[in-house]
């Protein structure tokens, strides 16, 4: 399957240039363990009670991750382009999870099955430091997200997803953001005005 012009190996090299250097055999071997997947606006890639069983790369498109709460929907993250997204503790744990993820656009996404990236981590140092990697910038990521919540005004925390994922900003829809960010869409609507007010200042 190629996309964008894209192909499993364009994928594999990406993912080496980011996490770990690898030799032509070692691209060989998660270039044959890649699974690309494609999904419509508004298609679910992983359900409520669904196992994680992969880490998902995107390619093209935006991946939201949501739960549900006293009958809400809150947004959990959100994925853009060359961006890793997984639902962690049902990936490790092996049990369901409680989040769903849907493609907020046409979106592709090449998938890395846990069993496959373990049984060749285990004979080849270089892709055991590319799974390391992808977890510990995805536990990283995680705290910061949290640390934020927890820590900085609305402004502060706009700011922040303005300057990390520009892109994000401009293509989701607000309402995710504001939940995303823990906020109302009127105090998010109210902190756009005020940060295009200071650029035009």
């Amino acid at each position: 399957m190629t996309t964008l012009g894209l192909t499993p190996r364009d994928v594999a090299r990406e993912l080496a240039r980011r996490y770990s250097t690898m030799t032509h055999d070692e691209l060989d071997v998660l270039e044959s363990i890649l699974v690309p997947l494609k999904y419509q606006k508004g298609e679910i890639i992983l359900k409520e009670g669904d196992v994680c069983r992969s880490i998902y790369w995107v390619v093209k498109g935006l991946v939201r991750q949501f739960y549900f709460k006293n009958g809400k929907e809150l947004t959990e993250y959100m994925a853009t382009e060359n961006t890793i997204c997984m639902c962690i503790e049902s990936l490790f744990k092996e049990q369901p999870t409680h989040l769903q993820m849907m493609a907020l656009e046409p979106t592709i996404i090449y998938a890395l099955p846990k069993a496959a990236l373990e049984r060749e981590a285990i004979k080849n140092v270089n892709i055991q430091m590319l799974y390391r990697k992808i977890l510990e910038e995805s536990l990283i990521f995680s705290q910061i997200h949290a640390d934020m919540l927890r820590f900085e005004s609305a402004q502060d925390r706009y700011a922040k997803l303005v300057k990390r994922s520009p892109q994000l900003v401009l293509r989701a829809p607000l309402v995710y953001i504001a939940s995303y960010l823990q906020m109302t869409p009127e105090t998010l609507s109210r902190v756009r005005t005020s940060a295009l007010l200071e650029d035009k200042g």
